[in-house]
């Protein structure tokens, strides 16, 4: 398993690590229990974040009797591979058929396009420069 895969609980997690900046397993719990379908136990919180800082995606400290952990990677990079995984996976990496399946909906807003266009060329005027 590539080390940035995580599970989606996972995820939450870092979500939680990367708003606060760091939190105590206890802050964790109570921010991932605050969904009315949910209710984690400490001990399944503790070992979620021992195996994601076994992994070096999050990092501790200790203060007084308990860990206050905070994430080791950032989003980017987590997003980055989430999105090329699906990519590969779903799309066979191809980038127009993400793009093309995302652009397909009904649901496309203006705003978001005109965002996306000005992404692209920014990406043009990058792969310029570097030629």
């Amino acid at each position: 398993m590539n080390e940035l895969q995580i599970s989606d609980l996972q995820h939450e997690i870092l979500s939680v690590l990367w708003d606060r900046e760091e939190a105590t397993v206890a802050q964790v719990q109570a921010e991932l229990n605050l969904s009315p379908d949910r209710e984690l136990a400490l001990t399944t919180v503790a070992t979620l974040l021992t195996r994601l800082r076994r992994r070096g995606l999050v990092d501790h400290r200790k203060e007084g009797r308990q860990y206050v952990y905070r994430a080791a990677i950032s989003q980017r990079e987590v997003r980055k591979t989430l999105v090329q995984d699906l990519s590969d996976r779903v799309f066979g990496g191809e980038l127009s058929a993400v793009v093309g399946h995302l652009l397909g909906g009904d649901d496309v807003d203006p705003e978001e396009l005109a965002r996306v266009k000005e992404l692209v060329l920014l990406k043009e005027r990058e792969l310029e420069d570097r030629s």
